[in-house]
């Protein structure tokens, strides 16, 4: 591993591929994939898991931890686990070879909650054992819609999908964030922020996250990522096929418009490019994304999505 110095040494007592024998006895199932094998690893840890335990995807992008538990509940796993969502990934990191991770910052602080929002102490209790950085999150509709990958991800990769693609390399968060790329995430922003109102529930603008995660500022969003230490350097992948579009789509902005249309808040911008990626990539991304529908939220009202959110609804 290269980039900022991560201190400790932690031996590793098990490598295994046998579910079972990695859960066996664990206080902390750290779940950290790509939020689209979310649903794989609840049907792999459904026999496994047992109550008492905490399971946290690390991060969750958007409704991960309702989507991981509903496919608990598919496969007849009823144990009383614990699962938690963090906000988004502790590390702004990339790898660059087979095993091997530059680790270009460590966040600040990551937001969790847990589907039973009473029990976000009790986890951090937990987890903070090992990763101090994570804080209270009040509950996974929060961290869900303070997900500020949806907001960067897709569209600064659609929007510079020429240069992507091109073998030159470029500073994805900088140089690919031009004035009129700024103003479309601010845009894309604005959106999500508003669908998150519609809940009841106050998002973070991607500003103030920048400034909560990496102490970043700026006069605008632009000059806040332009101002982050941590994205220095992070070149731009050479494909679209990659997980800002093949994850992002799919388990961030596509359950973000899905609740924008249900409470009948105007999400052009996301539609756009959920329309745009799809076309892209010739695959229907709102048909296999995380649309309320697949979640089992279709119609719930706002105060049953916040039963919901604190562990009252449908355990």
């Amino acid at each position: 591993m290269t980039g900022v110095v991560v201190d400790g040494f932690g031996p590793v007592v098990l490598a295994t591929g046998d579910a079972g024998e990695a859960i066996a006895g664990a206080d902390v199932v750290m779940v950290v994939v790509p939020a689209t094998a979310h649903e794989d690893v609840a049907r792999v840890a459904a026999p496994h898991l047992r109550s008492g335990q905490f399971v946290v995807l690390n991060p969750g992008r958007t409704f991960g931890a309702i989507a991981f538990h509903q496919e608990l509940r598919r496969c007849g796993c009823y144990e009383d686990a614990t699962i938690a969502e963090t906000q988004t990934f502790i590390y702004a990191s990339r790898a660059t070879g087979p095993a091997q991770v530059k680790v270009f910052a460590v966040k600040n602080s990551i937001p969790l909650a847990t589907l039973q929002a009473h029990r976000i102490p009790e986890c951090l209790s937990v987890v903070r054992q090992a990763y101090p950085q994570f804080v209270p999150g009040d509950s996974v509709f929060k961290t869900s819609f303070n997900n500020i990958g949806a907001v960067f991800h897709p569209a600064i990769t659609l929007l510079n999908a020429g240069w992507v693609e091109d073998p030159a390399d470029f500073e994805f968060y900088h140089q690919g964030v031009t004035p009129s790329v700024a103003r479309i995430l601010e845009e894309l922003d604005a959106e999500r922020v508003a669908v998150a109102a519609s809940l009841g529930f106050r998002a973070m603008t991607a500003r103030e996250w920048l400034y909560f995660a990496y102490s970043a500022v700026g006069g605008d969003l632009r000059e806040a990522m332009r101002a982050n230490p941590g994205y220095h350097g992070i070149r731009a992948p050479h494909r679209t096929e990659m997980r800002y579009i093949t994850e992002d789509i799919p388990c961030s902005l596509v359950p973000m418009s899905s609740i924008g249309h249900q409470f009948e808040v105007a999400v052009p911008l996301m539609d756009a490019l959920i329309t745009v990626a799809s076309q892209m990539h010739r695959c229907d991304y709102r048909a296999t994304g995380r649309t309320v529908e697949r979640l089992g939220i279709s119609g719930l009202d706002r105060k049953q999505l916040r039963l919901l959110a604190i562990g009252e609804h449908g355990q």
